[in-house]
């Protein structure tokens, strides 16, 4: 029998996914008509910058960020923004807004000559900077989250997954280069075991 195990992550029918804790925001609102999900964006964020851990981030997206807990934050204040997902340090996966809808997360961007990529895109976050490596644990279920979407919306391929810093190159620099895209679409693509190997 194969030693894979199959992936805690499932995209289930209202868009959200199975073995992600679910924290909604207003921070979202629906796709325009017909506009298939065809990519995936990678951002990242730490809040304050360089801080890991704590609830910022989500307090942040679900606009419950105090700001006048942190001088950093003032400049956060008037800002509603998203992510459908974010992978915390540790590999916990934290669903903010269900695939089908529009999360707030790339801005201004195109990719491939087409503007506006929060109306065709998936963000994810990954707590961190652009510095400072992520954990094996966010490689990890980044990688099975990955697969899942894929599975779901197979319009997204391989070659239809960026950084911020890719369709918003003027304004964005993140996931940055501590992301390592070689392992990542190398673990993302390695052969997974059919039924017949899994049952072997």
């Amino acid at each position: 029998m194969s030693e894979e195990k199959s992936s805690a992550f499932a995209v289930n029918d209202d868009g959200w996914l199975r073995g992600a804790r679910p924290e909604p925001t207003d921070n979202a609102d629906p796709r325009p008509e017909a506009e298939p999900i065809t990519l995936l964006v990678l951002h990242n964020i730490s809040l304050p910058p360089g801080e890991f851990g704590g609830q910022a981030i989500e307090a942040f997206f679900c606009n419950r960020l105090d700001c006048s807990s942190h001088p950093w934050f003032e400049r956060l204040r008037e800002l509603r923004v998203s992510a459908h997902l974010l992978i915390r340090r540790d590999g916990e996966p934290v669903q903010f807004v269900p695939f089908q809808d529009r999360a707030w997360h790339a801005g201004r961007s195109i990719f491939e000559g087409k503007p506006e990529c929060n109306d065709y895109s998936i963000g994810i976050e990954l707590e961190g900077t652009d510095d400072d490596p992520y954990t094996p644990e966010q490689y990890q279920s980044l990688i099975e989250i990955t697969r899942s979407l894929m599975t779901a919306y197979p319009l997204i391929t391989p070659d239809r997954i960026v950084g911020h810093e890719h369709v918003a190159p003027e304004r964005k620099t993140d996931p940055g280069p501590a992301f390592d895209w070689a392992y990542f679409l190398d673990h993302l693509t390695v052969m997974q075991p059919t039924n017949d190997e899994e049952t072997s």
